[in-house]
């Protein structure tokens, strides 16, 4: 149990008031369960939860909550044999958590001069005064060479390491000339605040930079210089939530690697099997019903393939409002002339290549292992240049595209996958790969940006928008699906919400704003 509502008497359409806080997290399936109970009239109500005094319940999870046009959600209270238990709607809100971020510009005017041979190297350093009276280091700014006159450049700071969001705590600001060995000479401070600083977004603000020991010391001091606020402005800082909120669809499409190499030569038990070698060098035939290929699937468990299809798929629907999902294979030979195809639909429809759901997706899936031929070559780039179509339609941030592709890991189209990337990389969409099998995955590794960012023919992508990761890497040891599914989502998904906002930052979008 995390928390209960206040008791609302007499009603059976009650309000509550009382909120819920909850850590979020994009990449992890949050199940909550809403339990709706009786008050016993003269308040002794029971601990143990008994059939008098429950009206029924609603299972959710906390992402089908914030995906909702909204953030509001109705769902059936379920639980009471043979009775209709009424309705319960929940609502979800971002807490305000001070996001704005703030950009200033200092200057400052006849400081001390501390250096034997020259004037003063000065340097601002910004400390944020804590709850027990300690001052902590928020900020530093670049060093100007010999001039008791600097003028810094601006800089950025978010306002809750300004301030912790307490717009009159006090801000210090020490004044020093920089020395090479380490040993900086102090100056002179100032105090200030986040609301007088603020105050500057209209006039010049002047502070006076005063040295303690000096002014104890001599009778005439008046200060060590003065320091000139000379702009500040304020922006916020835009979160994923705020867009998905003011109505941003994550468009969820899959691929599925069909090729040969995902399964090994064996012999039929009448004697050897004639196999066709496909452009891989593996078996063409690739047989999928034997337990040597990666697309094998027991009746007791999921083959890799399908794992991790589930583990994306299911986070990724909650914030998808039709819940129907492109699905293609690639690198199959398809009935019935044999044709070799790098992006054919799994529900045998060029038209709508969209399936209902993650269940429609795994059995349009299964369906077509049935009845196609893995063969080869691995082909990535017909795909990422199809979802890339269809993101560049629409690049106002009301829609971002989510591509994740299967595969072993075996690539044969790596120069033009390269520039694919590159040309996707401007668009709102991110690509997640998942290496499934035992191989070597450079190549992968390769097209991931974390390092070195992607580039083709002297272009560099604009974002980092591949995610690559092996499967095995994932798989619990006491083999525990459900686990490794959590496991393989919370890493894959973890850098989609960075991805949509570098998106939408580089093209100026902001989120809209939510109906009231």
């Amino acid at each position: 149990q995390f928390g209960r509502t206040e008791v609302i008497d007499n009603t059976l359409n009650p309000d509550f008031v009382r909120k819920f806080v909850l850590d979020y997290y994009f990449e992890e399936k949050q199940n909550l369960r809403f339990d709706v109970l009786w008050q016993e009239p003269l308040g002794s109500h029971s601990t143990v939860l008994g059939t008098q005094d429950f009206l029924g319940q609603a299972f959710v999870a906390l992402g089908e909550v914030i995906g909702s046009q909204r953030g509001r959600l109705e769902r059936p209270l379920t639980g009471v044999p043979g009775k209709r238990c009424g309705t319960i709607l929940l609502l979800a809100e971002e807490l305000s958590n001070c996001r704005d971020i703030v950009t200033m510009q200092l200057c400052a005017n006849k400081l001390d001069k501390k250096d034997f041979f020259g004037k003063s190297d000065p340097f601002l350093v910004f400390y944020r005064s804590n709850e027990d009276g300690t001052f902590t280091i928020c900020h530093k700014t670049e060093v100007v060479k010999n001039t008791l006159n600097p003028v810094w450049q601006p800089f950025t700071i978010p306002v809750r390491a300004l301030c912790n969001g307490d717009y009159d705590r006090t801000v210090k600001i020490d004044v020093y000339d920089w020395d090479r060995d380490g040993s900086h000479d102090f100056i002179g401070e100032f105090a200030t605040s986040y609301r007088e600083l603020s105050r500057a977004q209209s006039q010049f603000t002047v502070y006076e930079v005063l040295n303690p020991r000096k002014k104890c010391k001599k009778k005439k001091y008046v200060n060590s210089g003065t320091v000139t606020l000379l702009s500040f402005s304020v922006e916020s800082e835009f979160t994923f939530v705020d867009y998905i909120r003011g109505g941003t669809q994550l468009n969820f499409t899959v691929a599925i690697d069909f090729t040969a190499s995902n399964g090994e030569c064996s012999r039929g038990r009448g004697g050897p099997t004639s196999v066709a070698v496909g452009p891989t060098g593996a078996c063409a035939t690739g047989m999928p019903s034997q337990p040597t290929s990666l697309h094998y699937a027991s009746p007791y468990q999921l083959s890799a393939y399908a794992l991790a299809l589930k583990a994306v798929g299911e986070i990724i629907q909650d914030y998808d409002s039709d819940k129907l999902f492109p699905a293609y294979g690639f690198g199959a030979k398809l009935p019935p002339d044999g044709k070799i195809s790098h992006q054919f639909p799994l529900n045998n429809n060029v038209d709508n290549p969209s399936c209902a759901g993650i269940e429609g997706v795994l059995e349009c899936y299964l369906q077509s292992l049935r009845t196609v031929q893995l063969y080869g070559p691995t082909n990535f780039a017909p795909v990422i240049n199809q979802v890339a179509g269809a993101a560049s339609q629409v690049t106002d941030g009301s829609q971002y595209h989510v591509l994740l592709i299967i595969t072993d890991g075996v690539i044969s189209d790596m120069l033009q996958t390269k520039e694919a990337i590159v040309t996707a990389s401007s668009l709102p969409m991110s690509i997640i790969i998942v290496g499934v099998g035992p191989a070597e995955f450079e190549a992968m590794e390769e097209l991931d940006g974390d390092d070195v960012r992607v580039s083709s023919r002297g272009r560099y992508a604009e974002r980092d928008i591949v995610q690559f990761v092996p499967f095995r890497d994932y798989v619990d040891d006491s083999g525990n699906q459900v686990l490794s599914m959590a496991r393989l989502a919370k890493d894959v998904l973890a850098e989609i919400p960075e991805q949509l906002l570098s998106y939408m930052k580089t093209h100026d979008i902001k989120p809209r704003r939510a109906d009231p």
